[in-house]
């Protein structure tokens, strides 16, 4: 595996996957309503956070939200400072940060790839991670994972230059090391350091030798990492008399390792299997990889990356939540062996008594992208009732590349097999977050509701209070201040029955009843002005939303 000499080739490969990385990863940033609840929680925070001029205790309307460390809505304060308004309450500019954080990671995955094996490699290596359906999904909403892969592949890209006695200011590159694992302590807390030090203890396990962490500069890079650290943790403890380290240690960390919380429990093995689906077109040829991989275990190019991800993926195995993004940061090694591979013509199908395993998971692959290329069309007619000619033109042409890929493996040509599938990932990418999931509107009931509240009352200071549909996407989109989330149907009516004027109360078909018998009590009678049905995304219920006021006096 010897690396590319010409700077010119790598400089190459690295505008390439710029060009890539956006074309993936713009469309749908502002068409696409807000899409996850923690994407919503984050958003609500940082407007909150902007409005109150309180950058240390971070809050959910009147909830504090001490989960995470602050570094993620300080990064989104700025982007939405500088491109947006928080007034606004426009969700791309809340997600500009995840997008810088996707496309970063696609050009350090490159960068190393290529500073290491070579610009073909290097442009495989970004190309497989930009593509990867979960990068794409994190790069559209505005949470940490996105961000969060980018600091570690800085941290790892310094951590194996360093490994490998191939940094060219040594000294400047353990500061890079510690810096990023500083500003990875800011986001998601322990992850950042934790994927390093896996691949540490990993490598000292398998080479007894320790004397290359001399390079680290530990005696001022720990204390740097800590500079970076530690303050906002130190500020928010003072502050809430300890209560952060109850929530963020006890409850969101532990919580995670012990139960399955927020019902994400699975057993061991979930990720494995989540994986297809996850690092989908690339994971077909991740996998066929895995015999160059051992072949090349002792290689020290090849040992790093293993060490990269054979500990942290085994850690989120055993941690008893689990999520899909868990494992994402070990996808920039991923494609970096797999790109070796390719680039060595080590992948194939295999004969023997691996052909029909191989060809099996060819199979499961080639099913998974056709259930990919028609989720689009499918949404339309399921949600909405109708064919998309749009979503039919995606799932067409993402079908004809899904299927020539896989006719091009069969035949032996994987550099071909993969380009097709990248043209399939692209085709089916673009076309389903930029165009056909924005216009489904059966899938986005915040959005309906908000449009209906403000025909229903358009007034400047209107209250929206909502039963049971609570989801933190109608808090952001209607506002933290101007939206209330009632326990009871009772409740909504007492909120509409003290307030009176320019108050919408949304409430749901099961608690009508309640809703209007304790209004009846309370001597008012509400009509409705309005109705919302859909499905809600996040826990797939269909819902009958009617929308109540007070008719004038």
């Amino acid at each position: 595996m010897t690396p590319e000499t010409r700077a010119g080739a790598r400089w190459l490969a690295l505008a390439l996957l710029l060009v890539l990385a956006l074309v993936l990863f713009v469309p749908g940033q502002s068409g696409l309503p807000p899409i996850d609840r923690d994407e919503s929680r984050y958003a609500v925070a940082t407007t909150q956070m902007l409005s109150s001029g309180d950058f240390i205790d971070i809050r959910f309307q009147d909830a504090p939200r001490h989960l995470q460390p602050a570094g993620i809505y300080w990064l989104q304060s700025i982007a939405v400072s500088i491109f947006s308004s928080a007034e606004a309450r426009a969700i791309w500019g809340f997600r500009l940060v995840s997008l810088a954080g996707a496309t970063i990671a696609v050009l350090l995955t490159g960068w190393l790839a290529g500073r290491l094996l070579g610009s073909r490699a290097g442009l495989i290596a970004g190309a497989l991670v930009a593509v990867s359906l979960l990068l794409g999904v994190e790069a559209r909403m505005a949470k940490i994972d996105a961000t969060m892969l980018a600091v570690v592949v800085t941290a790892q890209s310094a951590l194996m230059l360093l490994y490998l006695d191939r940094a060219a200011r040594p000294a400047l590159t353990a500061g890079l090391f510690w810096t990023a694992l500083g500003i990875g302590l800011m986001l998601k807390g322990p992850i950042a350091p934790m994927v390093s030090g896996l691949t540490v203890l990993a490598l000292a396990v398998w080479e007894r030798r320790l004397a290359w962490l001399r390079r680290l500069r530990s005696p001022w890079g720990i204390p740097l990492m800590l500079a970076i650290a530690l303050p906002w943790p130190a500020a928010i403890t003072l502050k809430t008399d300890g209560a952060f380290l109850s929530e963020a240690i006890g409850h969101s960390m532990l919580g995670k390792v012990a139960t399955g919380q927020q019902a994400h429990g699975a057993p061991p093995g979930y990720h494995l299997l989540a994986f297809t689906i996850a690092f989908w077109p690339g994971a077909l040829f991740a996998v066929l990889a895995i015999p160059f991989v051992w072949r090349n275990r002792n290689e020290p190019v090849v040992r790093f990356l293993i060490a990269w991800i054979l500990p942290t993926w085994l850690v989120f195995e055993l941690v008893a939540t689990k999520l899909p993004h868990y494992t994402l940061p070990t996808y920039p090694a991923i494609a970096v062996l797999t790109a070796a591979a390719l680039t060595a013509g080590a992948i194939r199908l295999p004969e023997g008594r691996w052909r029909w395993p191989a060809r099996a998971y060819l199979g499961l692959w080639a099913l998974v992208g056709v259930a990919l290329a028609l989720a689009g069309i499918g949404a339309a007619l399921a949600l909405d009732g109708r064919l998309d000619p749009v979503a039919l033109a995606v799932s067409v042409a993402g079908l004809a590349a899904i299927g020539l890929a896989g006719r091009a493996m069969l035949r032996g040509q994987a550099p071909r097999a993969l380009g097709l599938a990248g043209a399939a990932a692209l085709v089916i990418w673009v076309g389903t977050f930029g165009w056909t999931l924005p216009q489904v509107r059966g899938l986005w009931l915040a959005p309906r509701i908000v449009a209906a509240a403000e025909a229903a009352a358009p007034c400047p200071d209107r209250l929206l209070v909502t039963t049971p549909y609570h989801e933190p996407s109608l808090v952001f989109l209607h506002g933290p201040y101007a939206t209330r989330l009632a326990r009871s149907p009772e409740a909504a009516a007492e909120v509409l029955a003290e307030r009176r004027g320019c108050t919408v109360a949304v409430v749901g078909a099961r608690e009508r009843e309640r809703f209007l018998a304790r209004a009846a009590a309370l001597g008012i009678a509400p009509g409705a002005a309005g109705s919302v049905q859909g499905r809600n995304y996040s826990n797939g219920r269909v819902l009958d939303l009617t929308l109540f006021v007070l008719p004038p006096a």
